[in-house]
C-alpha cells in the first residue's frame, strides 16, 4: 500500500522546466519574521535560513507544501541600480497575492541592489524581475528530521525536513521500526510538515522520494530517531540531498541568462 500511495505522489508532483527563467514582479515584507511563521511551518527556525532572505511564493511554486525549502534566484531588472548576481532567497511561505509570484524578505530585497543602491531597490517598493530555481547548498550539512512540537508519543509523529539541498522535493515519507521491513506510509499535514498516527515503537528508520524535476529516487535514512525521541529535537539523517533538476520540457536557458 505504501509503495502505491508513494508512486501516485511522485507521479502527481512532475513539474516541467523547473530550471528556466521567468518574468514577473517581487514585493516585500518589512520584516523576515512575517517569513518565519509561514505556512511551511517552519517557524523560528526559518530566520536562521540563508541570512533571514526568506520568501513566500505563489501556489505554483508553493505545490501544496512541496515547494517548501526550494531555493529561487532573484534579480530585478533596473541595471542601474540592481546587480546581475541578485539575490537567492528560500521558500517559507505562501504567496495569496496575485500580483506578484514572491513577496520577499526586505533583507533579501535589499540584496538585489548594487553596492551602495539598497536604499533605491528598496524604495521600488515591487519590483520587475527575473527569476529562476537553483539548487539549495547548505554547506555540507546532511538532511534532518525535526520532531515536532504537536506530536504525542507513542500515538502520533510529525516531522519536518530541514536543510533539503540540491534542486529537489520531498514527496512521499515511510517510517519504520529500525531493523523492521514493517513500513508506515506518513500524510503531509502542510507546508513542510508530515506525520501519522501509525508510530512505530523504538528506534524509527525513514525512506522517502526525492524528486528532481520528473525524475525521482528512493532514500533511506537507516537510523535517525531513538527509541526516547523528544517532540522540538533536531535529528541527522547522516544524508546528503544534492540532486540537481532534470528537466521534461523543451529546452530553456538554464545558463548564462541576461536582463532585459
Amino acid at each position: 500500500m505504501a509503495v502505491i500511495f508513494l508512486l501516485f505522489l511522485l507521479v502527481s508532483s512532475v513539474t516541467a522546466c523547473d530550471r528556466c527563467v521567468h518574468q514577473s514582479k517581487v514585493a516585500y515584507f518589512s520584516s523576515a519574521s512575517a517569513l518565519q511563521s509561514g505556512a511551511c511551518g517552519y517557524g523560528n527556525l526559518a530566520i536562521g535560513f540563508n541570512g533571514g532572505r526568506l520568501a513566500a511564493a505563489v501556489p505554483s511554486l508553493y505545490k501544496d507544501g512541496a515547494g517548501c525549502g526550494a531555493c529561487y534566484q532573484i534579480r530585478c531588472k533596473d541595471p542601474k541600480i540592481c546587480s546581475k548576481e541578485g539575490t537567492t532567497v528560500i521558500v517559507t511561505d505562501l504567496n495569496t497575492n496575485n500580483q506578484t509570484d514572491f513577496v520577499i524578505s526586505s533583507r533579501a530585497f535589499m540584496a538585489m541592489a548594487n553596492p551602495g543602491k539598497a536604499k533605491d531597490v528598496l524604495k521600488l517598493g515591487i519590483a520587475d524581475v527575473e527569476y529562476k530555481r537553483v539548487p539549495c547548498d547548505y554547506k555540507g550539512k546532511n538532511l534532518a528530521i525535526r520532531v515536532e512540537e504537536s506530536s504525542q508519543k507513542p500515538n502520533y509523529l510529525a516531522i519536518s525536513f530541514l536543510y533539503k539541498g540540491g534542486q529537489t522535493e520531498i514527496v512521499g515519507v515511510d517510517v519504520a521500526q529500525v531493523g523492521s521491513s514493517s513500513w508506515n506510509f506518513m500524510t503531509r499535514n502542510h507546508g513542510a510538515i508530515w506525520d501519522t498516527s501509525r508510530v512505530p515503537s523504538g528506534a524509527l528508520q525513514f525512506r522517502f522520494v526525492v524528486t528532481a524535476g520528473y525524475d525521482g529516487k528512493w532514500n533511506w535514512a537507516k537510523s535517525v530517531l531513538p527509541a526516547d525521541w523528544k517532540n522540538g529535537v533536531i535529528y541527522d539523517t547522516g544524508l546528503q540531498i544534492t540532486d540537481i533538476a532534470q528537466e521534461g520540457c523543451s529546452p530553456c536557458d538554464d545558463g548564462n541568462w541576461k536582463l532585459h
